[in-house]
């Protein structure tokens, strides 16, 4: 991801804006979920071949289907419908199953990266990764897998960033003053 991130960061202005990574929460928020749908499976089966009335049979069916629903497949669901996508240019967080929610972040916006990692999350080699806005509550990638090579990536494409509208500040700043005459309030 950082050969990437540095080849994307050595593009001019004018480039094309380029997916670097696209990441999601790290797999192991599904171990749960699994242990439930292979428990409910086999609770279910030793049931059904036991259970001796029709709306028992019924009862443990329709039991274990929300079980399923509920504890398994929402669970999934909401873990695919999580995408942090990495570009050149921008940070799209995309979340919501129902309701989409849409945040982004312009690379030029972003001040300091930190990553923030609990003892679970450094055992399974995940953390939160930090991107300093300078505003109040900082844009948070959580719990994503790799996340120093994900911070060095997003260090080098804020780097450029800042390079990029630094000299496009000195350019406007070198036309508007190449005379006596001084138009304010000009952009």
């Amino acid at each position: 991801m950082s050969s990437a991130a540095s080849q994307a960061a050595a593009q001019p202005a004018a480039s094309v804006e380029r997916v670097v990574a696209r990441v999601r929460r790290h797999a192991r928020i599904l171990i749960l979920p699994v242990l439930l749908l292979v428990a409910t499976a086999g609770a279910a089966t030793y049931l059904l071949l036991t259970l001796p009335e029709v709306w028992q049979l019924i009862a443990v069916g329709v039991v274990a289907l929300l079980i399923v629903v509920l504890g398994c497949l929402l669970p999934f669901v909401s873990w695919l419908a999580r995408r942090t996508t990495i570009t050149t240019r921008r940070i799209i967080l995309r979340s919501g199953v129902f309701a989409r929610v849409r945040q982004e972040l312009l690379h030029s916006r972003g001040y300091d990266v930190t990553v923030r990692r609990t003892w679970l999350q450094s055992a399974f080699g995940s953390g939160d990764v930090r991107v300093n806005t300078g505003h109040e509550r900082p844009f948070v990638i959580r719990d994503v897998p790799k996340p120093f090579q994900l911070q060095a990536a997003l260090d080098e494409l804020m780097e450029a960033a800042h390079s990029l509208v630094a000299d496009r500040r000195r350019a406007e700043q070198s036309t508007l003053f190449d005379g006596d005459t001084i138009a304010w309030g000009g952009r």
